[in-house]
């Protein structure tokens, strides 16, 4: 009697076929990933005497998180997102790599192109009744050497957590820029303190998060790409002090040298030099990029991003 039904002869000449072995040709290592993948399906659906049923309601959800867009929105909700940012940084450290701004998840909601402009940008083009946010801050090397020419590309949502192209209701590339930076490694830029955000309540994604008696929610955030000519490309967020959900992302992308306070300014001689007639706030984030080298792992990740029409 074979213990296990998974380590049966039969059954692993089955998955050795799956995966190709008896064929010719073919990518090795995509053989040997195949090979793990269904090993340790077939070896779930019996440790935990998963039914036919079950298994096609897996199916099924699968699809249905697939025909709403939400495979990028899952992945950090499982934490597969930023166990990849865990693993990078291991495979730097091992490589001699130390220092630079910590890397947190991209999330599912950056639109690529958006308007470039040089040392300064202005991102809130819609009419919100959100708190003025002025930020700013250097981009230097990893020995605090400017890095001019650097590109800040930032994107965050509205006050009621929305982001445009995904929210019909903002216009394109609102809340959205690429900064340039100046000579001295300098970016600014005005917008309004965002909100956090949570997954539609009847979403797949919040459908699986509930079925693990978990929320959906993010805390208030803002993204950023940096990168320069000779460093490695940054992906990264800033989250805020004080927010309900900042230590209970369900994204996993609080990391600690990301936290931030928004400086609130209410003295009446400071909003009139600001040109404004209500208080506003302020945040100074530098980033540390490092430099490239031929023995570091690839840091620019390759996937599919929206563009605006």
């Amino acid at each position: 009697m074979v213990e296990s039904v998974v380590n049966a002869p039969e059954v692993k000449d089955l998955i050795r076929r799956v995966a190709g072995y008896d064929q010719k040709g073919g990518d090795q290592r995509l053989k040997q990933i195949i090979e793990r993948v269904v090993t340790d399906m077939c070896r779930t659906i019996e440790d935990f005497d998963v039914t036919p049923s079950e298994f096609w309601t897996a199916c099924g959800y699968i699809t249905r998180l697939g025909q709403a867009k939400e495979v990028g929105l899952l992945v950090p909700g499982l934490g597969i997102e930023h166990f990849l940012d865990l693993f990078m940084d291991e495979k730097e450290r091992r490589a001699g790599l130390e220092g630079g701004t910590p890397r947190t998840i991209e999330g599912p909601l950056y639109i690529t192109d958006a308007p470039l402009s040089k040392g300064e940008a202005r991102l809130d083009q819609d009419a919100d009744q959100g708190l003025v946010l002025f930020m700013e801050g250097q981009v230097t090397d990893t020995h605090g050497k400017p890095v001019p020419g650097a590109i800040v590309d930032v994107w965050h949502a509205n006050t009621k957590g929305g982001y445009s192209h995904f929210d019909p209701s903002q216009s394109p590339y609102n809340l959205r820029r690429r900064i340039e930076t100046d000579s001295d490694g300098r970016y600014r830029f005005r917008s309004i303190l965002p909100s956090g955000y949570g997954c539609a309540p009847d979403s797949p994604t919040q459908e699986l998060l509930s079925a693990l008696g978990r929320h959906g929610q993010r805390p208030a955030h803002i993204h950023f790409f940096v990168e320069a000519p000779g460093f490695r490309k940054l992906t990264t967020q800033v989250n805020f002090v004080g927010d309900k959900y900042l230590h209970e992302d369900f994204a996993f992308a609080t990391r600690e040298g990301l936290i931030v306070e928004p400086v609130r300014h209410a003295d009446p001689a400071e909003i009139k030099a600001r040109g404004l007639n209500e208080p506003f706030a302020t945040i100074h984030f530098d980033f540390t990029l490092n430099r490239e080298a031929a023995n570091l792992p690839e840091a620019v990740v390759v996937r599919e991003h929206a563009k605006a029409a």
